[in-house]
């Protein structure tokens, strides 16, 4: 079972989705057959269900704003990994003995 902070944030997702698809207005019927899905598939992830699989967010979202596919792609490389970088850098040495190798 999904943490009470995972189910929050993909209802939040899920509520968000449906709003813009109503903004462009677009028809339910229609979102899920650009998406390959049922409809009962698009309710269940406009409620924010933990069961639908990411890759038809991934394919919603894409749908609706193909930039913002890039900041999920995205969203654990290096350049956004500060947590890492942070814990790579407390492990960088404190001294480097030897010829340096190029």
């Amino acid at each position: 079972m999904a943490s009470f902070v995972v189910v929050r944030g993909l209802k939040k997702l899920g509520g968000d989705l449906k709003d813009a698809r109503r903004r462009r207005r677009i028809k339910a019927a229609l979102m899920a057959e650009r998406l390959g899905i049922t409809r009962s598939t698009l309710d269940r992830m406009e409620k924010g269900e933990a069961s639908v699989s990411m890759g038809t967010y991934a394919t919603a979202i894409y749908s609706l704003d193909p930039d913002k596919l890039n900041q999920l792609i995205n969203i654990f490389s290096r350049e956004n990994d500060v947590l890492g970088q942070l814990i790579s850098d407390r492990e960088l040495p404190q001294r480097i003995r030897g010829t340096p190798r190029l």
